[in-house]
């Protein structure tokens, strides 16, 4: 479900989506990112977000996903599907491509072992270990807008390291 916030096309604030899976991680952050300031988008999973960076009019500044989103219930696997269910990393990917001025921070509650576990691997993206003070995510956020959008050898580097759309087996839990 995926709630806007009268973003305006020519917003004067830095616009934020963020993505998790939890309903208090998406309301908390959107609590925290609209008291310092910031525009906020909200989602509970990777399609809608692809949704959201596809069909947004104004700008979207950041994305601020969860490493370990749910799957989906029943997808096959396809190249045509445009919004797939993904894990964060791979979101963040293809986010990143349909957006050139994005930036992104990756966010968890398990450490990089357990990541490993799912096949998710963090790379060089700005990560927010879950869980999370307030002015610690503020200022991660507000340092990762001042800082350039990834380039087109970075993002395929990202891509290049983790798989792409889950199969079965591929570690996704729920």
């Amino acid at each position: 479900m995926a709630e806007q916030q009268g973003i305006a096309p020519q917003s004067a604030s830095p616009t934020i989506l963020v993505v998790d899976d939890e309903p208090s991680i998406t309301k908390l952050c959107k609590a925290i990112l609209q008291q310092a300031g910031f525009s906020v988008l909200v989602t509970d999973g990777s399609s809608e977000a692809l949704k959201i960076c596809a069909q947004h009019q104004g700008p979207i500044d950041l994305l601020l996903t969860d490493l370990i989103l749910p799957p989906p219930g029943f997808q096959l696997a396809s190249s045509s599907n445009q919004f797939p269910h993904v894990h964060g990393h791979e979101l963040a990917v293809r986010a990143l491509r349909m957006r050139k001025d994005l930036r992104v921070i990756l966010m968890s509650g398990n450490i990089d072992h357990d990541l490993a576990g799912y096949g998710i691997h963090r790379g060089d993206l700005p990560f927010l270990p879950k869980p999370f003070e307030q002015g610690a995510m503020v200022a991660l956020v507000r340092q990762t807008l001042q800082t350039p959008p990834p380039s087109a050898e970075s993002i395929a580097s990202l891509a290049g390291s983790q798989p792409g759309i889950p199969k079965v087996g591929d570690g996704w839990v729920d």
